[in-house]
Formats: structure tokens, C-alpha cells, sequence
């Protein structure tokens, strides 16, 4: 099955749907710009702010909107205003099931697993053709278990979301999308979010949303190969050149898989 291709870069930046006076820098800094027009925009506030999507134009290669739930009385308005753009990337928001999708085929959509519901049907979501990511989200998802917090005191993330997490990217990389880590809220964290980043990186993430554009450089750093990781790379692919199957390299074992993970640090290098 053919899936579109995520041809975005790691960072991806959230900006209110309502604020058109914020797209242009929005789009500036990040790798991409996310246009809310769900959580970001209150009740009063979702006409205006189709309005300003439609009447302020973007490069559309650069711009996810993401719309209200499909069971929600905004999602159709949001449709109407979408195609009378050149926006085809929409993120749906609150994602439940494969349902949830009938009428955006026409559409590339990033699938936002945020909820039990949503979490349990990665799986099935993800083999929609239409489908290009799947992005998770602790908030909305300890809220639909009836919960109050996604994390410990220290920041860590409680085992329900840690879980959501895996099973979202396990659910992309099985049919081979992209997977995108969920927003660090705490925007004068720059840390814990590296941190998370880079945990994002290592486990396969293709890119991490982010809420204010001061974490967008961390983003692009975490995601971004050092010059140690690189060389190994360069030099394993090289050497497999001269051998087959598996053999020994810099005192280690070289595998299938191992050479899969270089090719990866060579293509988040942009090379």
C-alpha cells in the first residue's frame, strides 16, 4: 500500500488558526507550521479564524491545518473552508477510528491519536492510503481516561502516556508513515525537551511538534546527526560496499539492521 510521503522537517510549529498576523513568522522559523483550528481557537473564534486561513496564503508545501474532530459540529465548517484553499495536509484532531477519516479522502492527513479510543485504533488508522503520520498527545488522552496529569513531578511521563507513545509510533512504523512526538509544554524546559527529543530520535520519531517557536532549534538539533554519529555512518555504509552479509566493523557487528539505522542518520542529515 502506497502511502504519501512526509516531506516535512522535525519541527513543527503550532499557531492559532485566529492569529493570521503570527503565520508568516510561524512558517519563517519552523520546518512547518501547524494552523489550529481546534484547541488553540475558542468557540467564538472558529469563523474568524477560517477566514483569516482563507484570506492569508502560505506555501502549501510547508502548511498542516489541523481541524476540529470529525464528530464535532466545526468539522464540517472547517472542510468547506479547506477546500476552497491549496491546503491539502490536514491533521485531525482527536482521531478515534478509521470512521473518522471517511470524508477527508481527498486529503493527506497526520491522524492525531489523543484519546483511549484513538490510541487503541492506531493500528487500523495508519493502514488508511491517505495517511502520511500519526502524532499522539498526553493531554487529551489522560483527560479521556477521566485523569488529571500525563506526568510525574519530575517530569517524566506516567506509564499510560509513556505507553500511548509506543504504541503510536509501533502502530507508524509498522506501516512504514511517519510518527510525530507529541508538544513539551513547559516552554522554559528547553532541557527536558532536548531530552525528549533526542529519546524521540533514537526510537524512530520523524519529527517533534512544538508549541512556541523558542523550542524549534532544540527540535532541529536533537533530530539533527552530530559529526561522530555521521562519519560512522558514511564509513559503515562504505564498508558494506566491500562485504556481504553481515561483518565486523570498528570492533562491532554489522547487520541489516545496523546498516538501516546509518542510512537514516545519513538522510536526517539531508544527505
Amino acid at each position: 500500500m502506497t502511502h504519501p510521503t512526509f516531506r516535512f522537517g522535525p519541527a513543527l510549529l503550532f499557531c492559532p488558526a485566529d492569529r493570521p498576523d503570527r503565520f508568516g513568522k510561524a512558517l519563517d522559523r519552523a520546518d512547518a507550521v501547524i494552523l489550529d483550528l481546534e484547541d488553540a481557537v475558542g468557540p467564538d473564534a472558529k469563523h474568524a479564524a477560517r477566514l483569516a486561513i482563507l484570506g492569508t496564503p502560505l506555501d502549501p508545501e510547508r502548511v498542516i491545518v489541523r481541524v476540529n474532530p470529525a464528530a464535532s459540529p466545526e468539522f464540517a465548517d472547517d472542510l468547506a473552508a479547506l477546500v476552497e484553499t491549496d491546503y491539502r495536509t490536514v491533521m485531525l484532531a482527536k482521531c478515534e477510528g478509521t470512521a473518522d477519516l471517511v470524508d477527508l479522502a481527498e486529503f493527506e492527513v497526520i491522524a492525531l491519536c489523543e484519546t483511549a479510543r484513538g490510541v487503541l485504533a492506531a493500528h487500523e488508522v495508519a493502514a488508511l492510503p491517505n495517511v502520511s503520520a500519526l502524532m499522539w498527545g498526553a493531554e487529551d488522552l489522560v483527560a479521556s481516561l477521566g485523569g488529571s496529569s500525563s506526568r510525574f513531578p519530575d517530569g517524566r511521563y506516567r506509564d499510560v502516556a509513556r505507553h500511548a507513545r509506543s504504541q503510536v509510533c509501533l502502530a507508524a512504523g509498522a506501516h512504514d508513515i511517519a510518527a510525530i512526538d507529541t508538544v513539551h509544554l513547559e516552554i522554559g524546559d528547553l532541557e527536558g525537551l532536548r531530552a525528549e527529543a533526542e529519546d524521540a530520535v533514537a526510537v524512530g520519531f520523524a519529527a517533534t511538534a512544538c508549541v512556541h517557536p523558542g523550542q524549534i532549534e532544540v527540535v532541529r538539533e536533537a533530530y539533527r546527526p552530530d559529526s561522530e554519529q555521521l562519519e560512522w555512518a558514511r564509513a559503515v555504509l562504505e564498508a558494506a560496499e566491500q562485504h556481504g552479509g553481515v561483518f565486523a566493523f570498528r570492533g562491532g557487528m554489522v547487520d541489516a539492521p545496523v546498516l538501516r539505522q546509518a542510512v537514516s542518520l545519513v538522510r536526517r542529515a539531508g544527505e
